[in-house]
């Protein structure tokens, strides 16, 4: 059902069982899927693609021009997944030339009221962005990653998968997988054990997680040592695989 007042270009592409709004407008080079909600107040310009089952509340701003004074008008995309949440007043941009062209958002997101994801931020699957929280351009966000309030990421970070960042925390490097940070100049406060527990991941495997954190965290190891001692356990451990990987390949250096 598309509301009387909403205005959606022609050549805007529909999937079915899409609703639109009071006053939403929908621009070229849109492509919606099938399912997806959009309120009243909604603006979606393109080129941009969106999956199923999506749900965009009032006010929300999406594929929007990126704010980089850099920017001048090219042909950038925004591509997003099926099943995600944008909350009131959620602002997602295009990319931009200097990196991919592309921002992109995977599947079964929750963005709170007024998060803002910039241009050429890649953003995984099952991730929680709380209330104003907020990542700069060129953002890497991995999978079950949990935003708190407040909180923001300076441009070009990585956020592992499973992490956890506190509410009011602003983070200028990278925060490896299972990692649990707070604070404006955030420190480590162990792992986000609850979080893997409730994904299914064992004792065991939580563990050996534990483990891991105190040998890149608490034992006075430089992070080369720190590695030698992760891969020797990712041996055994799959799951300590994926954050020996991370800090073997982190762009900016990580949180310590």
């Amino acid at each position: 059902m598309i509301h009387q007042t909403a205005i959606v270009h022609p050549s805007a592409k529909l999937g079915k069982n899409v609703q639109i709004g009071p006053y939403s407008v929908i621009h070229a080079d849109v492509e919606i899927g099938d399912d997806t909600r959009i309120e009243s107040h909604v603006l979606i310009k393109g080129p941009t693609k969106i999956g199923k089952g999506n749900h965009f509340y009032q006010f929300s701003s999406i594929g929007e021009d990126c704010q980089d004074k850099k920017y001048a008008g090219e042909n950038t995309r925004l591509e997003i997944g099926d099943n995600n949440v944008f909350r009131e007043c959620v602002t997602v941009h295009r990319g931009t030339i200097q990196d991919q062209g592309l921002t992109r958002i995977g599947s079964n997101n929750l963005f709170m009221n007024y998060v803002h994801v910039a241009h050429d931020c890649m953003i995984g699957d099952n991730n929680i962005f709380a209330n104003n929280a907020s990542t700069a351009g060129h953002v890497h966000v991995g999978d079950w990653v949990i935003l708190g309030g407040m909180s923001g990421v300076h441009q070009f970070c990585h956020i592992g998968s499973h992490s956890f960042v506190g509410a009011g925390s602003i983070m200028v490097k990278d925060l490896p997988p299972y990692v649990m940070v707070g604070g404006v100049n955030v420190t480590p406060h162990g792992i986000n054990s609850e979080g893997l527990r409730r994904r299914g991941y064992s004792k065991e495997a939580i563990l050996q997680i534990r483990r891991a954190y105190k040998v890149l965290y608490r034992n006075g190891n430089t992070v080369e040592q720190a590695l030698i001692e992760l891969n020797e356990m990712a041996k055994t451990t799959p799951e300590v695989q994926m954050l020996a990987d991370f800090v073997a390949n982190s762009p900016r250096g990580i949180v310590r």
